[in-house]
């Protein structure tokens, strides 16, 4: 049944991705509400996924890494159904969709005999893995909003801005939901960190300090920009950069991890 309902979910979110990619051909550029409710769908089946999983391992669904893969793209789901409903940010279902498709459709193609390990039932390590996976939702929702900021900011330089421009949200509400989402994920990590310290020396091992790594990049981003030392714009490029880095990095080092063990 929880199969059923990952696949349900997958399906939800490649419908939203190929009525978006209909829509552009058509010129029409009006996915969002459409978009908003797709995704809508595709978390709640993922919702049961997860509780279908727990309920089986008795514990958080993340001791493998498909299942860390498709928590995380819930949680950028679901971040995108308070941000989207939130603020109107009616295109960005556009960029999030195939996102969120990319990580799940890897989960399901991933081979689960390399990547198994059962996560502790320690309450402290299970609330650091969780508020980590958490964190990187809204981390992964501010790369998709900074990459639309980067492109509105492109399309306004432009002499021959594309019909696209007159879609997307408007740089200061692009840039607002950019922050608030840096600062959001930035405070869920900080506390997946505090329950990791709590756990230690469980939790701490070359990947925590790899996170670590992440949580300092964000924390010097974010004060950069608090003090004016960093441009709005570069603020965006490194919302997408750094996130992509832990989303490379991070899964291989638990597969390295998992295969020196």
């Amino acid at each position: 049944m929880e199969f059923l309902a990952l696949l349900a979910s997958t399906f939800f979110y490649f419908f939203s991705c190929c009525s978006t990619w209909l829509t552009f051909r058509k010129g029409q550029f009006h996915p969002g509400r459409f978009d908003l409710t797709a995704i809508t769908l595709g978390v709640l089946c993922q919702s049961y996924f997860l509780l279908l999983r727990g309920q089986i391992e008795q514990a958080c669904p993340i001791g493998t890494l498909p299942e860390i893969l498709i928590f995380l793209s819930w949680a950028i789901g679901l971040f995108y159904i308070v941000i989207g409903s939130t603020y109107r940010v009616s295109l960005m279902g556009a960029f999030t969709a195939p996102l969120i498709l990319a990580l799940q459709t890897t989960a399901l193609f991933l081979p689960r005999s390399l990547v198994s390990s059962k996560i502790s039932s320690n309450p402290w390590i299970e609330t650091h893995a969780a508020m980590s996976l958490i964190a990187f939702g809204s981390f992964g929702l501010a790369c998709v909003a900074g990459l639309m900021f980067l492109i509105q900011k492109r399309q306004l330089k432009s002499q021959h801005p594309s019909p696209l421009f007159h879609h997307l949200p408007s740089i200061l509400l692009l840039e607002k939901v950019t922050l608030r989402l840096l600062w959001l994920g930035f405070i869920f990590l900080s506390i997946s960190f505090a329950a990791g310290f709590i756990a230690a020396p469980l939790v701490v091992d070359l990947k925590f300090y790899i996170s670590l790594l992440v949580w300092g990049a964000y924390f010097l981003t974010l004060l950069g920009h608090q003090y004016h030392y960093l441009a709005m714009n570069r603020l965006a490029f490194l919302a997408i950069f750094i996130f992509l880095f832990a989303l490379l990095i991070l899964p291989g080092m638990r597969l390295f991890s998992h295969l020196l063990n």
